[in-house]
């Protein structure tokens, strides 16, 4: 069974769900949404971070309650889609990256299951599962389209960046920019879930491009690459679901 999060970058994984769950409520307080199923998809779970109608922003999501549901749920992996902005050079409007590492900017969120009588320090050399990626990179082939590899650097949000903090970024090494991977993968990590990302470009970084960041620009691109987001998951979910 695999967990799907998405978000800005992808809101469904198509029409007519049911869902996965009778509450959002868990030990850590509620999740951002009641995850759901898709007809179709019988090994899939899908759990939308921001909540119905994108209501909860990125600084506010109540990440541990989130991967917490979805584990509860008996999910073996999860697989999370980002909406990103671009900061290495090549990277245009629309394109996808299969991020390798990250990098975290974030303060103040709630970041670990950790606290007394579960004494946690998780290895978390490789944030991005090589055998996920493995497959997904795979699927990709599949379909016909190019993933592009990087480094994420997830920034507190919700404001956009300054053009020296992207520089800053790209000094330390990332390829691309968003607000949701992190703590994200390190609970997962903690859960012992293994974890990938899927990153959708929907603008250039700070400062890489020649016009300000408009976010009905972005919902656009996010609009135009859905179907093919789509399609890339539902590939996956079929190869994982083969016997080995």
């Amino acid at each position: 069974m695999i967990g799907i999060i998405g978000g800005t970058g992808l809101a469904a994984l198509g029409e007519e769900p049911t869902l996965a769950a009778d509450s959002a409520d868990t030990p850590f307080g509620h999740a951002s949404d009641l995850p759901r199923r898709f007809p179709g998809l019988p090994n899939a779970v899908f759990l939308n971070r921001h909540g119905e109608g994108h209501t909860v922003l990125p600084h506010r999501i109540n990440y541990r309650a989130n991967l917490w549901l979805m584990n509860e749920l008996g999910v073996d992996a999860i697989v999370a889609v980002f909406a990103v902005g671009g900061i290495g050079r090549s990277l245009g409007d629309g394109d996808f990256v299969l991020p390798d590492q990250l990098v975290d900017y974030t303060w103040g969120r709630e970041h670990t299951f950790a606290g007394p009588g579960n004494f946690l320090h998780v290895d978390f050399s490789e944030p991005f599962d090589a055998r996920l990626r493995q497959t997904l990179a795979k699927s990709a082939g599949r379909i016909g389209l190019d993933l592009a590899g990087g480094v994420y650097g997830c920034t507190q949000g919700p404001r956009f960046e300054t053009a020296a903090e992207i520089d800053r970024m790209e000094r330390d090494g990332c390829t691309v920019v968003g607000m949701t991977a992190m703590p994200e993968a390190a609970l997962s990590r903690e859960l012992g879930l293994p974890y990938a990302g899927v990153c959708l470009v929907v603008n250039p970084a700070a400062g890489r491009g020649l016009v300000s960041l408009e976010l009905a620009d972005m919902q656009k691109v996010v609009a135009d690459a859905q179907p093919t987001m789509r399609r890339l998951l539902v590939d996956f979910l079929q190869l994982v679901e083969q016997p080995v």
